[in-house]
């Protein structure tokens, strides 16, 4: 088995305007350097489906998917948030970052795949049950745990989310859901402001201090979250793959650098290894400084892979 790397041309063609952070950059400079490291040929490529409105609407109200459907504009931007704004392709963009998530979880399950990174935007873990947030319009990762929780019977779901952001989406739709367990590190205080006083025994909020580094960060994981997942014995394990915590990334202030991100692909690797049966899906969510980006997510899928 190897590790599948899941995305789609509609990723290109979400822009919420030219300066925007959250640009396709993202994703052709991952594409790039995983051709230049020599990884991309060992993956196994997928071309993400649509999701369906049934499987949005297992994490997203009716009323909702309906409205971001109307909303879809033809020609221009309609702006869902202040942050988050919809063109022409947006839509197709978002319904195909979803659907990798169930691809790669399918493929998972069936053992076709050990593992898989859907290589998506735009992101999804601020998307909250019934609104758009934070560049995000559907809660893709979510979409992918409620597919391996009603399709494939799993009991138990981790999401493991090192954004430098709260998974604030994620919390909404999961918070009153003892099979999921969201484990979530991130600068506080800082853009969403939650986490840190929502605390509970499946929602691991970790907040850390603007300037914490890699070695502040490791410690927190192996003390937080390391107990939790050993109580709590996953079955599957999502990655809210972050990586503007990067010491680099303009948009906030933790010092993570490419070894940490190492790490913490190895540490999670080793949960799903005791607790999993290995089953990973991780996907992209934030990183914005382009060089930073490319090297993190490389190394991410490096150590995915075993490569």
């Amino acid at each position: 088995m190897s590790t599948a790397l899941i995305s789609h041309p509609d990723t290109l063609l979400h822009v919420m305007d030219g300066s925007h952070p959250e640009s396709p950059a993202r994703i052709t400079t991952i594409h790039n350097a995983l051709k230049t490291a020599g990884i991309d040929r060992q993956l196994k490529h997928y071309e993400a489906p649509a999701a369906t409105d049934q499987q949005l609407t297992r994490v997203h109200s009716k009323a909702y998917v309906e409205q971001i459907r109307h909303l879809s504009p033809k020609a221009g931007l309609v702006r869902l948030d202040a942050d988050t704004a919809m063109g022409p392709m947006s839509l197709s963009a978002a319904l195909h970052a979803s659907g990798a998530n169930i691809l790669a979880t399918d493929l998972v399950m069936s053992g076709k795949m050990k593992n898989a990174f859907c290589c998506i935007r735009p992101p999804g873990h601020h998307a909250h049950k019934a609104r758009a947030a934070g560049f995000c319009i559907f809660n893709h990762v979510a979409v992918g745990v409620a597919h391996a929780l009603e399709q494939h019977k799993i009991e138990r779901v981790a999401v493991i989310d090192f954004d430098v952001h709260h998974g604030d989406g994620t919390e909404d739709i999961f918070k009153e859901d003892p099979r999921v367990m969201l484990c979530s590190t991130f600068q506080h205080p800082f853009y969403p402001g939650t986490g840190a006083s929502s605390r509970t025994d499946h929602m691991i909020n970790v907040p850390l201090k603007a300037g914490t580094d890699g070695q502040g960060f490791r410690q927190a994981v192996t003390a937080e979250f390391a107990p939790a997942l050993e109580r709590f014995k996953p079955q599957f394990i999502f990655i809210s793959a972050g990586f503007d915590a990067h010491a680099e990334d303009p948009l906030a202030q933790l010092g993570l650098l490419r070894e940490d991100y190492v790490w913490m692909t190895e540490f999670v690797m080793d949960i799903a290894a005791r607790h999993a049966s290995g089953r990973i899906v991780s996907s992209l969510e934030g990183g914005y400084h382009l060089p930073a980006l490319a090297e993190s997510a490389t190394a991410h899928i490096r150590a995915m892979a075993n490569l």
